[in-house]
């Protein structure tokens, strides 16, 4: 058992109110620069919607994660061959139109406000083009351009979740009474398996042991731009004025101090969660060439239980610090994805074994459990035309199309609503509910301390990083990066923290 400690986090979808305070805490740290004008570190995407760049998650398109060929996996993009015959020119990036609309980002002639001549009317601030200088231009795409549902008549029909849909779902769902949506919060996914990693042919993208932070090291990027076109989600970006990869950091510097980052911290919703989680790495490649439909279940399967004699004797054997053998015991993580089952990774089918999970959301189900009552799980689920929120977009989207993952998150959900029902408005509790699906008492009174009251030092379980301890595992250059393996005898020589 060779024993990964990891910082993992959990979006709980069912919170998010699509405020975009993460997005501007990120921003405002950053990536207020120039070259960077376009990067959303962080960004809140309104689902249905083809997002932010234009339709990220349509690998047809992009080429970007792995697949599964002999049992084996390979990078979308190709093996080295490929991407060396492409290295001049790469046809699966996306363009900046592609985020910014066809004039790049903006910004408003706001001066315009302060030292323009008296008028009549009252002043007004124009779009001008951050790249050009340009102003008075047309805009026509944003990274919120699909804020709130907007024009999802339009853009639904390119969201690869959507499309899965057949033809009548669709119709039904693009009718104004039956038109839904919600929010989904993207950062960088620190992946298990990043693609990114192995697809860099300076291999300047290295994942750190300590923490599993992935990083790009400015020294070594060459702007090859294949971490773009590798990652699935978009989350590198390429830096125009620099000529250098950058992407999410997971603000490391604050993570070494015990602080949760900066678009976690000033969450309003608090629908985030960060802790550190165990994974065993000699389960981990079995787990991610696992068919499509057992993937989310492969996962979990790699995630070790920090309260396992085992595992605790293996962790201390391997040099892992107690205090986070002690703060992977009370991860949110853990009881989120793997204890409790109710947190699913965004598109496992990409195969990069993400570290970012989200709850998916409930709402609206009230007016179905009044109507369909209590009696038994299959009830407390709506059908295609009670659910707003269809249970095949949520799964294609959180569960590589497994449906039943989603229904026993969300009847877990529901269960516990009922429960803490009972308990308030009865005044008796009804254990039965919870034993239905799986739960115990001090189960529930757990998940609904975390979900719904936790305070700052129970949705962040941080301890501070022992960076002195870290070496270089082969592992985190990808399985199929461009540097050569280094012996394990030579790890001590390099800096920490990667290569």
């Amino acid at each position: 058992m060779k024993i990964l400690p990891q910082i993992g986090v959990i979006f709980n979808l069912d919170k998010c109110i699509g405020c975009h305070t993460c997005t501007v805490a990120c921003k405002n740290i950053w990536t207020n620069r120039d070259g960077a004008e376009y990067m959303y570190w962080n960004n809140v995407e309104t689902k249905p919607g083809i997002g932010y760049p234009k339709q990220w998650e349509d690998q047809d398109k992009y080429k970007g994660g792995w697949t599964v060929k002999n049992r084996k996996l390979r990078l979308r993009l190709g093996g080295k061959a490929s991407i060396l015959l492409n290295i001049f020119w790469n046809p699966w990036l996306p363009s900046m139109e592609d985020y910014w609309g066809s004039k790049g980002p903006w910004t408003y002639t706001y001066e315009d406000l302060h030292t323009g001549k008296e008028m009549k009317t009252q002043p007004v601030a124009r779009p001008k083009s951050l790249i050009t200088g340009e102003e008075d231009i047309q805009l026509d795409w944003g990274p919120n351009w699909e804020d709130a549902g907007a024009g999802i008549d339009r853009t639904a029909r390119l969201d690869p979740n959507y499309k899965k849909l057949s033809p009548e779902e669709q119709e039904a769902y693009l009718e104004y009474k039956n038109v839904f949506y919600f929010y989904l919060p993207r950062i960088c996914n620190h992946c298990l398996n990043p693609a990114c990693v192995a697809a860099c042919p300076a291999g300047a993208i290295y994942k750190r042991e300590e923490d599993g932070v992935v990083l790009i090291d400015q020294n070594k990027c060459r702007g090859w731009r294949f971490c773009v076109s590798a990652c699935p989600y978009k989350k590198v970006y390429f830096n125009w004025r620099t000529g250098k990869s950058e992407k999410c950091i997971l603000c490391y510097p604050r993570l070494e101090a015990g602080q949760a980052p900066a678009c976690m911290w000033s969450c309003v919703g608090r629908i985030r969660y960060l802790g550190v989680v165990f994974y065993d790495l000699d389960k981990a490649y079995e787990a991610l060439t696992a068919p499509d439909h057992k993937l989310v279940e492969a996962y979990r399967s790699a995630i070790l239980d920090p309260f396992d004699d085992d595992t605790i004797k293996e962790a201390r054997a391997q040099g892992i610090p107690e205090s986070w053998i002690e703060a992977a015991k009370r991860s949110p993580f853990y009881y989120m994805a793997k204890k409790w089952e109710i947190a699913l990774p965004l598109h496992p089918e990409f195969r990069t074994f993400p570290m970012v999970w989200y709850v998916p959301p409930l709402s609206p189900v009230q007016t179905v459990m009044e109507k369909n009552g209590y009696s038994t799980p299959e009830e407390w689920l709506p059908k295609l035309d009670e659910l707003r929120i269809p249970m095949k977009y949520l799964a294609n989207l959180l569960a590589a199309g497994n449906e039943e993952e989603v229904k026993k998150a969300l009847r877990r959900l529901i269960a516990l609503r009922i429960y803490r029902r009972s308990l308030r408005v009865e005044g008796k509790p009804n254990v039965e509910v919870l034993e239905k699906v799986g739960l115990t008492v001090s189960d529930a009174k757990r998940m609904y301390r975390l979900l719904a009251l936790a305070y700052h030092h129970e949705r962040f379980a941080l301890p501070t990083t022992h960076t002195e301890k870290a070496t270089v595992p082969y592992m985190h250059q990808g399985f199929a990066g461009f540097t050569e393996k280094m012996p394990k005898k030579e790890w001590h020589k390099q800096p920490v923290g990667g290569r």
